[in-house]
């Protein structure tokens, strides 16, 4: 087993604490049931989905390198993409919601490399690389729709979580491993369902993720596009679910215009979608994208952007009005009249500029927290960081002076200023001071025994979100999923099976065209006879060879399974079905 990632220069761009999450795909690990499945899904699913999806899934299967018959092997898939500008990564299942659109932001699909059972052959709570390579790599040939997901990663990464939403992220992933899972415990199941459906119904409010999640759902995952008349597929879960897409186009499925309301609308990721939202082109994504970027704290800061880092308990960063950042995790914001007046980290906190870490600040030099005032000095209508260097002069506002400075709101600062930066601008970002005494009426901030007291200067937050400035300034390499997706050890009788299936795939690829197929079917009916695809597959190659009388038993052996088995009985007739197009039985 190969352990190796193959890297690109696309790949090589992405910062480490990215990396952290990307595993081998380990292509040899994928049986021959395996690429049964994926061959059944790809056939069915480009066979119907010629007539209903965007012209660009048919278009992009060829440009991203995706063949129907064969599991893709990602490195293959990176050298392709590579020519659009993107690149593919495999995963262990769902990855938390930031990390899975920070990808996005640099041109990387995130591939949950493993595949779907036989037994969920039409749909996987899961992600799986069905869904994830045949669904979403296709469609990023189009260029509107990749710079949709580009950007949509870049705003998305950005959206500040409740601290419930992580808790909400791992009793889904967890959920979606164990439905997935061959012999999961029925109660075991129940008790998962049971959590997710407790932690959806008290979430509180929407957090900024939650929202920008639900426009992720309704467009890259379950979008529509066209009229609401003749709508066409392009979300990866509808291009990778062969019964859902099948469905989503019958009167059953409401169908409503694709506008900003749809970030109010939830969904539940284990169930089939009873309604869908319709974009009449891709360009409308990006406009409604931008309208949501417009309520986000990334654009509005001010208190509400950190009230929302607080209660996320997760790393975040504000950015003044100077340009001067502040990443940390934010405990404390003191208030007057709706405006922020100082903001208190705890804990290791990292100042930056334009995403850079101020020499001498990392979190190091603030490794118990940071703390600043917000706004303007009482009285004074010129804020500090619009003073020339003779109006800082002439409030005393300088080196090696004494000063008490007392903003609008009660927060005092007195002190000996050290220095003080200065950014491209020219403006004044961040004060030193030593023995200094920072108070709110009578509430001690910051006293002198503490040790130099860095202050912050800006007149108001711009910007708040999630994650840290300068990537460079805190150690993100964190992750460790506290469940991971379940291998477990194959049954003999699995093998057996395995090792037909094999056979009968060496026999179609030309690599044994000595083995006997009626033998196969034999040992399928006496040792496997409640299996169903490996029968299509052997009519398929009878077919081919004409030889009517394989074709016949294997006809009598289907009918069979469909009498005890009728769940699979539309499967059985699909697969046939397919077989006759393309055979011209």
């Amino acid at each position: 087993m190969s352990n190796a990632i193959e890297t690109n220069p696309i790949l090589n761009r992405l910062p480490k604490h990215l990396m952290q999450f990307i595993k081998p795909q380990n292509y040899e690990d994928y049986s021959a049931i395996n690429q049964a499945v994926w061959r059944y899904v790809m056939r069915k699913n480009v066979d119907f989905l010629s007539t209903v999806a965007h012209k660009s899934y048919l278009e992009g299967l060829n440009q991203t390198g995706i063949s129907i018959d064969s599991i893709p092997n990602m490195y293959g898939m990176n050298r392709i993409l590579k020519d659009i500008g993107w690149a593919a990564v495999a995963v262990d299942g769902f990855i938390p919601p930031n990390a899975f659109m920070e990808f996005q932001a640099y041109n990387v699909l995130v591939i949950a490399s493993d595949i779907r059972q036989l037994e969920h052959i039409e749909y996987t709570p899961a992600p799986d690389i069905i869904h994830e390579g045949a669904g979403h790599a296709p469609i990023i040939a189009n260029p509107e729709y990749a710079e949709y997901l580009r950007r949509f990663g870049e705003i998305g990464c950005k959206a500040i979580s409740s601290a419930k939403d992580y808790e909400l992220y791992e009793a889904v992933r967890h959920l979606s491993i164990i439905k997935e899972a061959p012999n999961s415990n029925e109660s075991d199941i129940a008790t998962a369902e049971k959590k997710v459906e407790d932690l959806q119904q008290n979430m509180g409010k929407p957090s900024e993720m939650a929202l920008i999640r639900n426009l992720h759902w309704w467009t890259v995952e379950y979008g529509l596009i066209g009229s609401l008349e003749n709508p066409k597929i392009y979300g990866a879960g509808l291009l990778s679910s062969i019964g859902e897409s099948a469905w989503c186009m019958t009167d059953e499925v409401e169908k409503s215009p694709y506008n900003i309301d749809a970030t109010y609308k939830d969904f539940d990721i284990t169930k089939p979608q009873p309604q869908l939202f319709v974009t009449p082109d891709f360009a409308h994504l990006s406009l409604i994208l931008e309208e949501f970027a417009n309520t986000m704290a990334v654009r509005k800061g001010g208190l509400s952007g950190v009230t929302k880092l607080i209660d996320s308990k997760a790393l975040g960063t504000v950015e003044l009005s100077t340009g001067i950042q502040i990443s940390g995790i934010f405990t404390n914001a003191i208030e007057n009249n709706g405006h922020p007046i100082y903001i208190q980290t705890t804990g290791e906190t990292a100042l930056a500029y334009r995403e850079k870490e101020l020499v001498g600040h990392g979190t190091r030099t603030h490794n118990k927290g940071f703390g600043s005032p917000i706004g303007k000095l009482k009285g004074i209508n010129l804020a500090i960081e619009d003073m020339s260097p003779r109006d800082l002069s002439a409030y005393a506002i300088y080196e090696e002076q004494s000063i008490v400075l007392e903003f609008e709101g009660g927060i005092k600062v007195s002190g000996e200023i050290i220095t003080g930066k200065r950014n491209l601008q020219g403006k004044i970002i961040l004060i030193s001071l030593k023995n200094c005494t920072v108070t709110h009426n009578d509430t001690v901030l910051f006293q002198p025994e503490w040790g130099i007291y860095d202050m912050a200067i800006g007149k108001e937050i711009v910007s708040a979100f999630s994650g840290i400035a300068d990537l460079n300034s805190f150690d993100l390499i964190t992750h460790v999923p506290s469940t991971k997706t379940i291998q477990i050890k194959k049954s003999d009788q699995h093998i057996q099976l395995e090792a037909l299936y094999q056979q009968v795939r060496d026999y179609r690829d030309h690599k044994n065209k000595t083995i006997s197929r009626t033998k196969v079917l034999e040992q399928l009916i006496e040792k496997h006879p409640n299996d169903w695809l490996l029968p299509v597959e052997l009519y398929e190659l009878a077919a081919i060879g004409n030889e009517s009388n394989l074709c016949e038993s294997i006809l009598n052996h289907l009918e069979t399974i469909k009498q005890n088995r009728p769940e699979v009985g539309h499967l059985i007739d699909d697969g046939l079905e397919i077989v006759r197009q393309t055979v011209n039985v």
